[in-house]
């Protein structure tokens, strides 16, 4: 197994349990490693052989930008479910930073892997 990645992505959401969070989207950054095998689409160089992560990026945009968790740990399990159900990675690793959530931290957020990982891949952050 290969690992396709996306880094910091880029997403507007409502999230969290205070009452003023639930009147403004925030801003979470995204990192994902997608298990995946690019023998086939480095063979055929055919975006239908790949992991599309244009795609991917696109769902989980999609499905944040229309959410309203209260909490990272739901949002990051949603998003690990769809993305294994709809584009059929056996494992992942899903990063949200919830940058400000904190005063006195650079960052804050949830780490989760999902699935079984590839021979190789270091298990947790």
């Amino acid at each position: 197994m290969d690992i396709i990645y996306i880094r910091n992505l880029k997403v507007q959401c409502v999230i969290g349990v205070w009452e003023w969070e639930r009147r403004c989207k925030q801003t979470l950054y995204l990192d994902l490693e997608m298990a995946g095998d690019v023998q086939r689409a480095a063979a055929s160089d055919a975006l239908e052989d790949a992991l599309d992560y244009k795609a991917i990026s696109r769902r989980v945009t999609a499905l944040l930008q229309d959410s309203r968790f209260k909490l990272v740990e739901t949002l990051a399990e949603a998003t690990a479910r769809t993305l294994q159900e709809e584009f059929h990675i056996p494992w992942l690793r899903l990063r949200v930073n919830k940058r400000g959530a904190l005063r006195n931290a650079g960052d804050v957020g949830v780490v989760i892997e999902r699935g079984a990982p590839p021979p190789g891949v270091p298990a947790g952050p």
